[in-house]
C-alpha cells in the first residue's frame, strides 16, 4: 500500500511530466489498435479474394490479364505504398495476371493508352486527375470504338476520387475503402457510366466523367491551397477574400445547346432462327408481294438554342455522381448562376461546391442538353477545372457519350441504383 501511495504522490508532484506521458500512451495505443485493425481488413479481403482464385479454369480458358495504371505521385506520394499492401495482394491471390505500369509525370497515362496491347480488364489506381488521363487517352485510340468496351476498375489512392461515391459505399477507413474497391473489380458487377467529349478548335478532344466549371467558384478552388495556415477555415476565407477583390465577378458567355436525346433501348438477344418451312414461305411471300419502296424521309435540322449570359460560374456536368439507370434520356447538365448572386450565397455555397459542382442552386439557371457550344471573350478567360483537372479555357464544344464505359462496381451500390 506504501508503495502505491509513493506513486501516487509522484505523479502528483510531476502533474504535467504525468499527463504528457497519459496523452502519448494514449495516442500510441490508439494507433496501435488502428493498425491491427487495418491487417484483419486486409486479411479477411485476402482470404474473400483467395476464393476467387482457387476456382477451376477450363484448359482452353487463358487466365484474365488486367493493366494497372498507377500514379506513384497520387495521395502525397503514398500511392505506391498504399496499393502494394492492400490491392496488389489481393489481385496476385486471385488468379489474375497483373501488369503494372506507373507513370513518371503529368499527361504519360495519355500516351500509354495508345500503346497499351489487348488486356482483358483496365484498373486505375489514382485519383481524378489519372483516372481523367486513362479515359482520354482511351478514347482517343484509333479502336477505341472496341477498346472501349473494356470494363475499366477504379481504385481510390488520389486525393480526390469523385467516383467513390457513384461506384462504392462511403467509408472513413482508407484500407476497407481500398480493398473493397478491389474485391468489387473481382466480382465483375459494372454499371454504364456517361463521358463528356470536350473538343476546342485544334487541339485534340479531352474526355471527362464528372464535370466542366468555369468561373468564380473554379478561381477560388485553385487557390484554396495557399490559405493552409488558417486550418479548417480555408475554404470559407478564400471565398471571403475573393469578394473582396471584386464582385461581382461577372463572365461573359455565348452558349448553344441541344435538347436531351430519348435513350434507345437495351439491346436484346438475337431471337432464334425460326423453322425451315416458317423461312420458305416468308421468302416465297416477299417474292409474290415484295414491300412497296417508301421515298426517304427528309431530316430535320438541329434546332439549336442561343443563349447570351453573364454569370458567376458556369458548371457542365454529367449524371455520373447520381446516375439513374433507368431514365428515359441521355443528357448533361448545364447549370449557369447569375451575377446577381450575394456575397453571402457565394461564401455560404463555396464547401458545397467544392465537394460536388453539379448542385445548381435555385437562383440558377438549370439547362438540360446533349450538346453544347461555349464561346469565350478572347482576353481573360481565365482556365477550366475539368474533372478537377486545370486546362486554359478557350472556346469548345462539349457532347455527351451516353453510357460510354463500364466500370466496375459494388453490388450493393449497384443494386441502389437499380431501384
Amino acid at each position: 500500500m506504501a508503495r502505491v501511495l509513493k506513486i501516487l504522490q509522484t505523479l502528483r508532484n510531476h502533474w504535467k511530466k504525468s499527463v504528457f506521458g497519459v496523452c502519448v500512451v494514449s495516442y500510441g495505443g490508439h494507433w496501435l489498435y488502428g493498425k491491427h485493425c487495418d491487417n484483419l481488413l486486409r486479411r479477411a479481403a485476402c482470404q474473400e479474394a483467395l476464393k476467387f482464385g482457387q476456382e477451376l479454369i477450363p484448359a482452353n480458358v487463358q487466365l484474365k490479364k488486367a493493366t494497372v495504371i498507377l500514379n506513384p505521385a497520387a495521395c502525397s506520394r503514398k500511392a505506391s505504398t498504399l496499393f502494394e499492401k492492400n490491392a496488389a495482394p489481393i489481385l496476385h491471390l486471385a488468379g489474375i495476371e497483373v501488369t503494372l505500369v506507373k507513370t513518371d509525370y503529368e499527361g504519360q497515362a495519355k500516351k500509354l493508352l495508345d500503346l497499351m496491347e489487348q488486356t482483358d480488364l483496365i484498373i486505375v489506381a489514382g485519383g481524378d486527375g489519372t483516372l481523367q488521363e486513362v479515359i482520354t487517352g482511351l478514347l482517343r485510340r484509333a479502336d477505341a470504338a472496341t477498346f472501349s468496351k473494356i470494363p475499366i476498375g477504379f481504385i481510390p489512392l488520389g486525393t480526390n476520387n469523385t467516383l467513390n461515391h457513384t461506384l462504392y459505399p462511403d467509408s472513413d477507413n482508407k484500407v476497407k475503402h481500398i480493398t473493397d474497391a478491389t474485391l468489387s473489380i473481382l466480382k465483375g458487377d459494372t454499371i454504364p457510366l456517361d463521358v463528356l467529349q470536350i473538343k476546342g478548335e485544334t487541339e485534340q478532344p479531352v474526355f471527362a466523367l464528372t464535370c466542366l466549371q468555369w468561373g468564380a467558384y473554379r478561381d477560388v478552388a485553385a487557390n484554396i491551397s495557399k490559405y493552409w495556415y488558417l486550418g479548417p477555415l480555408k475554404t470559407k476565407a478564400a471565398h471571403f477574400f475573393s469578394t473582396l477583390k471584386e464582385w461581382p465577378q461577372s463572365h461573359q458567355v455565348s452558349l448553344r445547346y441541344l435538347g436531351p436525346t430519348a435513350r434507345p433501348p437495351d439491346e436484346t438477344k438475337e431471337p432464334s432462327r425460326p423453322q425451315l418451312l416458317t423461312r420458305i414461305f416468308h421468302r416465297l411471300a416477299l417474292y409474290w408481294s415484295p414491300p412497296k419502296e417508301e421515298p426517304p424521309k427528309e431530316t430535320e435540322p438541329e434546332s439549336w438554342q442561343e443563349m447570351e449570359l453573364s454569370a458567376v460560374e458556369m458548371s457542365i456536368c454529367t449524371h455520373n455522381r447520381n446516375p439513374d439507370l433507368q431514365r428515359t434520356e441521355d443528357a448533361l447538365t448545364i447549370c449557369v448562376e447569375p451575377d446577381t448572386l450575394s456575397k453571402g450565397d457565394f461564401i455560404a455555397m463555396g464547401s458545397t461546391k467544392l465537394t460536388n459542382a453539379s448542385i445548381c442552386p435555385e437562383s440558377g439557371v438549370c439547362v438540360q442538353a446533349s450538346s453544347c457550344q461555349l464561346n469565350l471573350p478572347k482576353d481573360g478567360a481565365g482556365f477550366y477545372s475539368i474533372d478537377n483537372e486545370e486546362y486554359e479555357a478557350m472556346p469548345v464544344e462539349v457532347t455527351l457519350l451516353p453510357r460510354k464505359l463500364n466500370f466496375f462496381c459494388d453490388s450493393a451500390r449497384k443494386h441502389d441504383l437499380l431501384n
